[in-house]
């Protein structure tokens, strides 16, 4: 097995962070006065429909905050943001966008910082009412004015202002 220099690791940590954290700020503070809140990767969700297992979205926007049990969120947000890692890469696009799409989750952020990229996916309902997901949009540095929160179009945050992780 590759291990990794401890710098590369805590530089691979840090810009991870970096792109939750000005989400985070950028969001909550036009959000305040909403209903909503926004949090990040310290809040986590419990879903009858994924048999009770504790999910941990990077950022996620949660509209109704009576739905708690204990330390647990039981609503669904309406937004949910994972930022990639080499690590967390195939379980982000793959088992949590089942996962996010199975319980009802709006819209869903995958943002790879190395790539400064953000795929926007929704979901929708089939004719047999399942659900499935599907890529909106893939935002990069070529289109970045065109970076929206598709559900909150309120709320505002440009690209540069996401990937300010230099």
């Amino acid at each position: 097995m590759n291990t990794l220099p401890i710098e590369d690791m805590s530089k691979t940590y840090l810009e991870h962070s970096m792109v939750i954290h000005n989400f985070i700020i950028k969001i909550g503070s036009q959000i305040k006065d909403s209903l909503c809140r926004v949090f990040g990767d310290s809040v986590q969700y419990q879903w009858r429909e994924n048999d009770d297992k504790i999910v941990i979205p990077d950022v996620s926007i949660i509209c109704n905050m009576r739905d708690r049990k204990n330390v647990s969120f039981t609503g669904i947000p309406r937004f949910v943001m994972e930022v990639l890692s080499d690590s967390t890469e195939e379980y982000d696009r793959n088992e949590k966008m089942q996962i996010y799409c199975k319980v009802g989750v709006s819209e869903y952020w995958i943002v790879d910082w190395r790539k400064k990229q953000v795929e926007i996916y929704m979901f929708d309902w089939k004719d047999d009412d399942t659900a499935y997901p599907y890529l909106y949009k893939t935002v990069t540095e070529q289109n970045k004015d065109d970076l929206q929160l598709v559900m909150f179009p309120n709320f505002k945050i440009t690209f540069d202002e996401l990937f300010d992780i230099e």
